[in-house]
């Protein structure tokens, strides 16, 4: 088939290279120049496993071209995908002026029959918006439909979930847009949900702001387990086996990050509140994560005592491993309270190091090492904040021959307490 996808950000990018590799013939297109010329050379402006090799192989195969006009994509194919962002406003709410700029433009160029589909996160009701807006500026006769299929990508691990969905989510209103999308995701042995328009968009939401209370609730049942003197392990483990329940997202540790979660719980409420419903429980989730780096400070000056002049080392900036992401990381929260104490920071993350630096430039109390190891060099403790592969798989005893002082704060629970403790580590976890 042949595609357009309008937006080569985070989504949109997987989003296009996923659908060239299934074959179809994809036209990328994207304001900035810069970020296209990148891209046509083969260089992709995030970090993303999988990534680089798929968009290489496939603009040797011809099935990706780009431009900067969405003139030229509307003419490319009968399907549309928008993945422009949605950022979150003060107010709780997303701002959409990037879809309706898009749709806008769509409108002006449409000649003949076109299936926009929105991909970018957006509240209920937005489908709506978007067929209101194309009708008011297309020129009249010319037919088009609109439909919802939201993204459940996870960073680090998106081009996989692309490939291999736990279900399709596809909000149409008619026969034709069905059997459009339909035939696109024939190739995927998944459940398709095919709904309406606002259903579609009402189980994104509903999806993300779940996974984040399930987050939420097992960090407040660790906060009770370091009370009590209980394993959160055990706890979490004892309670996934319910299939009911089920074991993902029963990690506990500093708190949930990145660009979707905290965003879609605090859009989710905001929409019931103009619904006349108030969703306590969700303002709650986000009341408790952003609670949790707060925690981890106050167990990191218990652990390590006064922080004025020592040197802490953290491992870890990304809100989560295998993406250079730092949006709503809690490596943002945690540091700069750790430098107020008067510490000093060696810092190192596999991927995200540049974009914290562009957070806190020409800071004399953060230095960033390209050596996960040198990072440890005179510290007088060691904080995880990401659970990366390389951290988990450590040499502990050369971590200990580095160490000024043999103390470990987990913000991640990746290593096992009697063990470090067995080699003579001060370790510290989250409801350990």
């Amino acid at each position: 088939m042949k595609i357009t996808v309008i937006g080569i950000g985070y989504v949109g990018l997987v989003t296009a290279t996923c659908l060239a590799e299934m074959g179809n013939q994809v036209c990328c297109v994207e304001k900035e120049a810069g970020k296209l010329e990148k891209l046509k050379a083969g260089i992709p402006p995030i970090y993303e496993p999988g990534l680089p090799d798929l968009l290489t192989s496939n603009l040797a195969n011809q099935r990706l071209t780009f431009s900067t006009s969405i003139g030229h994509g509307v003419k490319h194919s009968h399907l549309i995908f928008i993945c422009v962002g949605t950022p979150e406003r003060d107010n709780g709410r997303l701002d959409l002026s990037q879809v309706e700029e898009v749709a806008r433009k769509i409108a002006a160029d449409l000649t003949e029959y076109r299936l926009l589909v929105i991909k970018s996160t957006v509240p209920i009701i937005t489908q709506k918006q978007i067929t209101t807006v194309i009708r008011r500026h297309k020129k009249k006769g010319v037919p088009f439909e609109v439909a919802s299929n939201p993204e459940f990508l996870r960073e680090g691990s998106a081009v996989y979930d692309f490939m291999n969905p736990d279900r399709i989510v596809i909000g149409v209103t008619s026969t034709r847009a069905r059997k459009l999308l339909g035939e696109l995701y024939a190739g995927f042995n998944c459940p398709k949900v095919v709904t309406t328009p606002i259903a579609a968009e009402l189980i994104k939401h509903a999806s993300n702001s779940f996974l984040a209370l399930k987050i939420s609730y097992i960090n407040v049942v660790a906060d009770i387990c370091e009370k009590v003197g209980v394993d959160i392990k055990d706890v979490a483990s004892g309670m996934g086996y319910d299939h009911r329940i089920g074991r993902d997202f029963l990690e506990t540790g500093i708190g949930y990050g990145g660009s979707c979660l905290s965003k879609d719980v605090k859009t989710f409420a905001s929409v019931a509140q103009g619904l006349g419903i108030d969703f306590k429980l969700l303002r709650e989730t986000e009341a408790v994560n952003q609670d949790r780096a707060i925690r981890f400070v106050d167990k990191v000056k218990k652990a390590a005592g006064t922080l004025s002049g020592k040197t802490i080392a953290v491992w870890g900036l990304s809100f989560k491993p295998d993406t250079d992401d730092i949006r709503e990381a809690p490596s943002l929260k945690i540091i700069p309270e750790l430098r107020k104490e008067g510490a000093k920071i060696k810092a190192y993350d596999p991927a995200a190091t540049a974009s914290f630096r562009r957070a806190f430039p020409k800071n004399e109390s953060i230095t960033y090492q390209s050596d996960m190891y040198q990072t440890l060099a005179g510290a007088d403790a060691l904080l995880v904040l990401t659970e990366w592969d390389r951290f988990k798989n450590a040499d502990i005893k050369h971590m200990k021959s580095l160490m000024k002082t043999h103390v470990i704060i987990d913000g991640r629970n990746i290593y096992p307490p009697d063990t470090m403790r067995g080699e003579g580590f001060q370790y510290y976890g989250v409801g350990r």
